[in-house]
């Protein structure tokens, strides 16, 4: 293992503090974007979450996705923590599934973001619509869930293309030394 002098550290350590400033900015302006508008509006912070899941630990995953759950709570009125709860989950669980299974490319993301926003979308509509057996209730899922679901599903590929940016130039690379190359192989 090769071992890391005190200036790759600091530089390490900063780009790190940059990086995990950057990702909560881009939370705070989708949760921004969330919170004005009409209801037809993508569900944002459920891509930001997946994309720092894909890319983290499951520690700051869980964080992030319970971070993201309670501001989807906040942005859209609903019993503070069931989101939180939900994301957190997935987030844990994205993490793992890219870790061990997955690579990181743009179409494992999207495949993921469209299940767990379908999920979410779904779950949200069962118990704040459907359990109360109100008159054509289908028409709230096929007329809003479906749509923001579809637009959250959009607003995933933009999300991914900055949340790729920031970690092209801010993630830690790792270096492998010769000899940890060829006992690799």
């Amino acid at each position: 293992m090769r071992i890391r002098s005190t200036r790759e550290q600091r530089i390490l350590n900063i780009k790190t503090a940059v990086r995990w400033l950057l990702y909560y900015l881009i939370i705070f302006i989708c949760f921004l974007i969330m919170t004005s508008g009409t209801w037809l509006k993508p569900i944002l912070l459920v891509p930001a979450a997946l994309c720092i899941a894909v890319s983290c630990n499951q520690y700051a995953s869980a964080f992030t996705g319970a971070l993201c759950g309670f501001l989807i709570d906040i942005s859209c009125g609903k019993l503070f923590g069931y989101n939180a709860v939900i994301l957190a989950f997935f987030c844990i669980a994205a993490s793992l599934l890219f870790e061990l299974y997955l690579r990181h490319r743009f179409v494992n993301f999207m495949l993921l973001n469209a299940a767990v926003s379908y999920i979410q979308c779904r779950l949200d509509y069962k118990f704040y619509y459907q359990i109360w057996n109100y008159e054509n209730v289908e028409r709230i899922f096929t007329r809003v869930t479906l749509r923001v679901w579809v637009y959250t599903v959009i607003s995933g590929i933009f999300i991914y293309l900055v949340f790729s940016l920031v970690n092209r130039f801010l993630m830690p690379k790792t270096h492998l030394t010769i000899e940890e190359a060829i006992k690799s192989n």
